[in-house]
């Protein structure tokens, strides 16, 4: 899936078309042509705000909009969205990236209007010398102040996030969790939490803004670029799973 990824998505789909119109255009001007512009354009295009926005809005499920909505949670389950290595600012070695930062943030919020208790989950994708959920616990206690009950430092995919997750969980019998990430992410790791036996209350964070107005609308930018990826490559993984659902087994 991830070579899938890496040919399919951006920048690695545009640099190919653009290889490919080239080496055509000597015998077939017009797909050689059409092959660059694809490329090229293609490229320019996703890195716009309408097209970023776009992508990203139809992913996202509605916001929270109040406490009441959590009713019936018995915990707070925030994902781990990356890291920045060897970053000195805190003296922790890496640091949360800020995807996970604002991940915690929220959850941070949420802790404080309902009281649940926090399960922060992220391991090591490159034999890191610590798990993300230590960096994650260590920036909800020291920066935001509030305390962390569980954590789970093995998980290397959402769906290990979400099976991890619901085995500490259901030591304690606790079924239903507010699930707390991107809200371009949010759906896709529902889906794994639901299938890992729990109860989801989705708790997005990081909705995609409404692009300016005006030129500034269509003013490319490497941002936007990285958040229609983003975008793409959930829906690829969409596309992917209602695919394995319809082969026979």
């Amino acid at each position: 899936m991830a070579l899938l990824e890496t040919l399919l998505l951006p920048p690695t789909v545009n640099a190919l078309l653009t290889l490919v119109g080239g080496l055509l255009w000597p015998r077939h001007h017009l797909l050689g042509g059409l092959a660059v512009v694809l490329g090229l354009g293609g490229l320019m295009l996703l890195a716009t705000p309408v097209a970023s926005h776009t992508l990203r809005q139809d992913l996202e499920p509605p916001a929270l909009r109040t406490a009441e909505e959590l009713r019936g949670a018995e915990a707070i389950v925030i994902l781990g969205g990356g890291r920045d290595q060897d970053s000195p600012e805190f003296g922790w070695g890496d640091a949360p990236s800020n995807a996970s930062w604002r991940r915690l943030a929220y959850g941070a919020y949420l802790h404080r209007q309902t009281e649940l208790p926090i399960l922060v989950s992220g391991g090591r994708l490159n034999d890191e010398p610590s798990a993300e959920a230590s960096l994650m616990a260590a920036a909800l206690e020291e920066v935001f102040e509030v305390p962390v009950r569980w954590y789970e430092g093995r998980s290397r995919t959402t769906a290990e996030n979400a099976r991890y997750s619901a085995e500490l969980l259901g030591e304690e019998g606790i079924r239903r969790v507010a699930l707390v990430s991107q809200a371009w992410h949010l759906p896709r790791a529902r889906v794994a939490f639901e299938r890992a036996g729990l109860e989801v209350i989705a708790a997005p964070t990081e909705f995609a803004s409404a692009p300016p107005e005006g030129l500034a609308a269509w003013r490319p930018s490497a941002y936007h670029l990285h958040q229609s990826s983003r975008a793409l490559r959930e829906w690829l993984g969409r596309a992917a799973r209602r695919l394995q659902a319809r082969l026979p087994r």
